[in-house]
């Protein structure tokens, strides 16, 4: 017992005496904790917040009449049901036990702003409805102004008025998707809040909801029905659900909070804690590098103590737990303070949110057990777990070495970690390959993946010794040849050092890889499917965004620079069970202005009875020209189509092709996704694009796009991806950083005789700090080298892996390549600023004399 205090004294000792040390390893713990309890805290709130908003909105509703079958196609997660008929509202009102009930009208409504321009850009859904009279059944709330109660008036929820610069009694359109010149005479809130996330809404009269937003009057998306007193929603539901015609079924307003809860604050917010996680978890694990490290140089620094120690009688479990105790010292104290610095993060993300147009609900932040009890136990379990190794080191050390003067690090040149190292690389790069191009599979290229990393870090200290070789032969003068000797004084520490580094530069490689191949995919498959010369869009992402006036592509065919002009419009149903996203268009007409491939059957006799597939759907199926597909749509109609056409690219095109004739029954907005442009011969581009957007002005202004611009801003995903991976990557190369500077701080506290003497023969401070520097640029620049080529080696597999098509474009680019290679070098040049300077102040004789 007495010389388990013993080892605690000396390591309260060794911290107080050495606190600079461990400055590395408290600020590595103390970024990751704050990462990863900032994003649980963050994702708490967010949902608490989304929960009783939603709550809040949907509060009066006791019951939902709606469409007993949702159909939802792959990637997306709202789904479209049947529509009801209006006139069961006012039936539903006259039962015994309910108080109220309302059509709910809703569809896509792009509102735009003084300018013209679509508020929210291509992102959130933009929607328009009507404006229910009944303030418990209607989820919005008059703020300022009142009710439509006219044709062309409206009311805007608050946070789209503010982007778009609107107030009462300002004039604007609402593409619907046809214009509609509108009247702003109300603003409102959304469950108190200012939007629902940043959804913007439209609210409209009851008959201009039916004539703009739906295939006919006299439907609605479902009938919002408030019970009378006494009534339970659950007794609601069940005295509603016997008089409901086949297809239509009643839920309590309870389940469709939740469904609400769960579809947009639950699927997104989970999603978005995913991400943040694992990107903390890249943030951590640079840290366990850093704290490794930190350890493994104290350790050494101190083995003639531990010596001492052992020669007084020390025993190895007490020199273990004396290097253990100063880990968890260390990994409490940072991670405590980590813990308030990732509430300080969720708190003003809070205040940012707001800022960058994503409103934050309003609320206090939730801090649940688990959002403290996990980044605390993370930061104490990695910080321990980096440094057991070197405890063991220093445990296992002889009580002789108290009598060398200095140990040789031969772990470079190790047959058995080059042997094994050697195969983990053979191992995971076959793996790796084998699951990017055999099926692909995205988990096998996942674990080739981290086997690859794993070879990576075992390879690292044989590697580095080749590598700072390599690197540092163009330093011919004597400072950078000193440094290129100090980095190879020991492998394993130049490795740790350089692999936190490599793993940050690795992840931002792989994306930016990944990213530049999903754009150059996108341009082939643009340049391959398009075979028109425009195309008249609206941007966005999300189902019920995007729309265009059917009225667009008539228009711009009459004009005389044009040759063809063909409409694309979108629809859903179920394909034999699953359900599927259609291409409604004129078939006939596509191979003007898509480039389809091999087409068998014809294009031009689909009728009302008939579909055109492509190849890869058909293959899938089993289907060839002449079979019979089984389709059910959002109305309940079930109709057997046949197949009158296979075609090879469904770039564009989609999967399934109808004609408005075969769609028209079942239809619900009528609009287009795309308008495709081919000018007659001898038109310019300019002249052609300028004519086009004169006709798109008169619709809502959509965007007029060249090929290019088309395929850019198809694109534009991608670049919001990487920009955002970068911010959060961010976080990794600092503290990759840190280890780099706290091993150099390090280093030269355990050189400073060696520094003295070289000062004492002459060398100046100057030559002295850019020894230092370009020390730090050789780790740096291994680091980076390997973090490239293992992004890079990455970036190909998970393209690869992804691209279940076999026509993905993987592509390297350089300028984005030699940027983060610039910024990895430049990282290592900062990060030995302390440490030169520090060891340019050296006193030459106080150093000489060191011991």
């Amino acid at each position: 017992m007495s010389g388990t205090r013993a080892s605690l004294r000396l390591s309260m000792a060794g911290l107080r005496t050495h606190k600079r040390r461990f400055a590395g390893t408290f600020f590595a713990v103390l970024l990751g904790v704050a990462f990863l309890g900032g994003t649980l805290v963050m994702g708490d709130t967010l949902r608490s917040s989304f929960d009783a908003m939603f709550g809040r909105a949907t509060s009066g509703t006791d019951a939902v009449v709606r469409g007993d079958d949702m159909i939802t196609t792959p990637g997306e997660s709202f789904g479209t049901r049947r529509t009801v008929p209006t006139e069961l509202a006012d039936e539903i009102a006259r039962m015994p036990g309910v108080a109220a009930a309302e059509p709910r009208i809703e569809g896509p409504g792009q509102l735009l702003d003084k300018d013209g321009e679509p508020v929210g850009g291509g992102g959130p859904p933009t929607l328009a409805g009507n404006w229910i009279a009944d303030e418990d059944l209607n989820s919005y709330q008059i703020a300022e102004g009142r009710a439509p109660e006219r044709s062309g008036e409206a009311v805007v929820n608050r946070g789209a008025a503010s982007d778009a610069g609107l107030g009462i009694g300002d004039t604007t359109t609402v593409r619907t998707p046809d214009p509609l010149q509108v009247t702003i005479v109300g603003i409102s809130t959304f469950g108190g809040e200012d939007a629902m996330g940043q959804t913007s809404f439209t609210a409209l009269t009851r008959a201009d909801a039916e004539k703009y937003l739906t295939a006919e009057p006299g439907r609605a998306t479902s009938i919002q029905v408030r019970a009378g007193p006494g009534q339970s929603q659950a007794e609601l539901v069940d005295a509603l659900s016997p008089v409901l015609p086949d297809g239509i079924e009643a839920v309590t307003g309870q389940e469709v909070t939740e469904e609400n809860q769960d579809q947009i604050a639950g699927q997104f917010l989970s999603g978005f804690t995913a991400g943040l996680l694992g990107f903390a978890g890249v943030a951590m694990l640079v840290a366990t590098f850093s704290i490794y490290n930190t350890f493994a140089i104290v350790v050494a620094q101190r083995t003639r103590d531990n010596a001492l120690l052992r020669a007084l009688g020390a025993t190895r479990r007490q020199v273990v737990g004396q290097t253990m105790a100063e880990a968890l010292v260390v990994a409490v104290l940072a991670s405590l303070v980590g813990l308030a610095g990732g509430v300080g993060i969720a708190a003003g993300l809070q205040a940012l949110f707001p800022a960058v147009g994503f409103p934050f609900p309003d609320g206090d932040l939730v801090i649940s057990g688990l959002s403290l009890v996990l980044p605390f136990a993370t930061g104490v379990v990695v910080c321990l777990a980096s440094a057991l190794a070197p405890a063991v080191r220093a445990g296992r050390t002889s009580p002789l070495a108290a009598l060398r003067e200095t140990t040789v690090d031969d772990s470079g040149s190790s047959r058995v970690r080059a042997v094994v190292g050697g195969a983990l690389t053979a191992a995971g790069a076959a793996l790796t390959v084998y699951g990017a191009t055999s099926g692909p599979s995205v988990m096998l290229t996942v674990a080739g993946a981290v086997v690859t990393l794993a070879a990576f870090v075992v390879l690292g200290p044989v590697a580095s010794s080749y590598a700072v070789r390599i690197l540092g032969a163009p330093l011919r003068r004597m400072n950078g040849r000193l440094a290129r000797r100090n980095a190879l004084r020991s492998p394993k520490r130049t490795a740790a050092t350089a692999t936190a580094l490599m793993i940050g530069v690795a992840v931002v490689s792989l994306f930016t890889v990944f990213g530049a191949s999903l754009k150059s995919t996108m341009d082939q498959t643009v340049s391959r499917a398009f075979a028109g010369d425009v195309a008249v869009r609206v941007p966005a992402f999300g189902p019920e965004s995007g729309a265009l006036s059917p009225k667009v592509a008539p228009a711009v065919a009459d004009l005389p620079e044009v040759e063809h002009a063909l409409g694309l419009g979108t629809g859903v149903a179920r394909v034999d069970g699953d359900g599927r996203a259609l291409t409604v268009t004129d078939p006939g007409r596509m191979g003007d202005v898509l480039d389809l491939g091999a087409v068998q059957g014809s294009l031009t006799d689909l009728g009302t009875d008939g579909v055109a597939v492509s190849e890869s759907e058909a293959d899938d199926h089993g289907w060839k020209v002449g079979s019979t597909a089984d389709f059910t749509f959002t109305d309940g109609d079930k109709q057997p189509f046949t197949v009158r056409a296979v075609y090879d690219q469904a770039d564009l095109a989609g999967d399934y092709v109808l004609t408005r004739e075969a769609w028209e029954p079942h239809r619900m907005q009528d609009s287009d996704s795309l308008v495709a442009v081919a000018f007659k011969d001898g038109v310019a581009e300019a002249d052609g694009k300028a004519a086009v957007e004169k006709v798109a002005e008169q619709y809502g202004n959509p965007e007029v796009q060249t090929r290019d611009e088309f395929a850019e801003s198809s694109a534009a995903g991608v670049d919001m991806m990487l920009t955002l991976v970068y911010a959060l990557l961010a976080l990794a190369v600092l503290i990759a950083l840190l280890g780099i500077a706290n091993t150099l701080t390090l280093a030269v506290h355990e050189r400073t005789r060696e520094l003295g003497l070289l000062r004492a023969v002459g060398q100046t401070r100057a030559q002295l700090r850019a020894m230092v520097r370009w020390e730090s640029v050789l780790v740096a620049a291994f680091g980076t080298a390997g973090g490239l080529t293992l992004g890079a080696f990455l970036g190909w597999a998970m393209t690869k892996a992804t691209d279940s098509s076999g026509d993905g474009v993987f592509t390297v680019p350089p300028t984005q390549l030699a940027i983060v290679a610039l910024v990895g070098l430049t990282a290592g040049a900062l990060a030995a600023w302390r440490p030169s300077r520090r060891a340019a102040k050296l006193d030459v004789l106080g150093a000489i004399a060191t011991e």
